[in-house]
């Protein structure tokens, strides 16, 4: 049998609906805001006593060994974001044309990438929160997985094809990552 077991924090808030069947989903409330998942592989419980969230298996292989911890690293985030939050830093870097960053409703636009005359875009994730100072741009949320993946989307966007990548260094580029 594997087990793991998760703190919860005085100011957390942490709902737990569901079975082994239908998939368990975890409401979790915070000063930072709150976030929800939905987790589901079968033959890995879930249970919520006073202050503390039990994840465990009855069976005996290491692919559910490896799920109770997937499982509880993930508990575990999400109590992390609605109390600490997320943030990722990213670095703007031109040498050869200057790139013009702005962001518009879920999307940021990025202009002027290597002079080029249509704007790049990237698409913001789920309720994240992006903010433009100077060179730097800052990714913040409660969400790990929408934080990230907002952060790999301007990333991308300015993506060099076709070009030597040693001479051509352009893009933006994460700097600094949540541990």
């Amino acid at each position: 049998m594997y087990e793991r077991f998760v703190e919860i924090p005085e100011n957390v808030e942490i709902s737990l609906t569901g079975n082994d069947v239908t998939g368990y989903i975890i409401n979790v409330k915070g000063p930072k805001g709150e976030n929800s998942k939905k987790l589901k592989y079968r033959g890995v419980l879930i249970e919520m006593t006073d202050r503390k969230i039990r994840v465990y298996s009855e069976e005996k292989n290491r692919r559910y060994k490896a799920m109770v911890g997937t499982f509880a690293a993930l508990i575990s985030n999400l109590i992390k974001g609605v109390t600490q939050g997320f943030e990722y830093k990213l670095k703007i870097l031109y040498s050869h044309f200057p790139i013009k960053v702005r962001v518009a409703g879920d999307e940021v636009i990025i202009e002027n990438f290597l002079g080029e005359k249509h704007p790049r875009k990237a698409k913001i994730v789920g309720n994240t929160k992006v903010t433009i100072k100077d060179n730097v741009i800052i990714v913040s949320g409660v969400d790990k997985e929408a934080c990230g993946q907002t952060a790999a989307n301007l990333e991308m966007a300015t993506k060099i094809k076709r070009l030597d990548p040693r001479v051509f260094q352009d893009g933006i580029y994460i700097v600094e990552k949540p541990k």
